[in-house]
């Protein structure tokens, strides 16, 4: 694992970056705004997900205890018509075992999830969410993009998480001092033709315990 921490005026800024699952635990150190599992997808499951109709992804949002996930999960594919097939089991348990990750870091007993497929500029703003904590993984199209601005504007340098390596990022309810000023956003794709499949996990819980 690295993890790389600059100062930029009065405010430190830290990314992690995780080769394995546990190494995620560096999201929760002082001066990390955000941490990424840098891992490579599943080749058939990516190809699946990629050649799928659009109309057939699995969408939904909720609130669910970590435990209900793949449940909740199957009843997505199943209002969606998914197909059932191995490649689709596979997406339940990957989400599945990220919300338990994620859960058990955060110690949420609640997760809110969010699973959207993404054609527009929504959420086309660099910004920071009203929330303590959450995990972003794009499993098709591009991914989360991110930077670092202390001023509001727009950041001078924009990078990209890769798809299907899930990314932790704090936010405004992190009792952390001073913030990080690490803002991130969904990639333009308006008119592009591009269909990205997005899932967002937030604990609903407003405090966190900091090692």
């Amino acid at each position: 694992m690295s993890f790389h921490r600059t100062a930029i005026r009065d405010a430190a800024v830290g990314v992690a970056v995780a080769e394995r699952s546990q190494d995620l635990a560096a999201f929760l150190r002082p001066g990390c705004a955000a941490a990424i599992w840098r891992r490579r997808p599943a080749k058939r499951l990516q190809t699946w997900i990629d050649h799928l109709d659009p109309a057939l992804l699995p969408q939904g949002r909720v609130v669910v205890k970590p435990e209900a996930v793949s449940a909740t999960l199957g009843s997505f594919c199943e209002v969606a018509g998914t197909p059932a097939c191995a490649e689709r089991a596979q997406l339940i348990d990957d989400v599945a075992d990220l919300a338990r990750l994620f859960a058990a870091l955060m110690r949420a007993q609640y997760l809110r999830l969010r699973l959207q497929a993404v054609t527009s500029n929504a959420c086309r703003k660099f910004h920071i969410d009203a929330i303590t904590g959450q995990l972003i993984c794009t499993y098709r199209g591009t991914g989360t993009q991110y930077g670092v601005s202390t001023r509001g504007e727009d950041p001078k340098c924009v990078f990209t998480a890769p798809t299907g390596s899930p990314i932790l990022l704090r936010g405004t309810l992190w009792q952390e001092q001073p913030p990080s000023g690490l803002l991130h956003r969904s990639p333009p794709i308006e008119g592009t033709g591009e269909t990205r499949l997005v899932l967002v996990l937030d604990n609903v819980d407003r405090t966190v315990g900091i090692a």
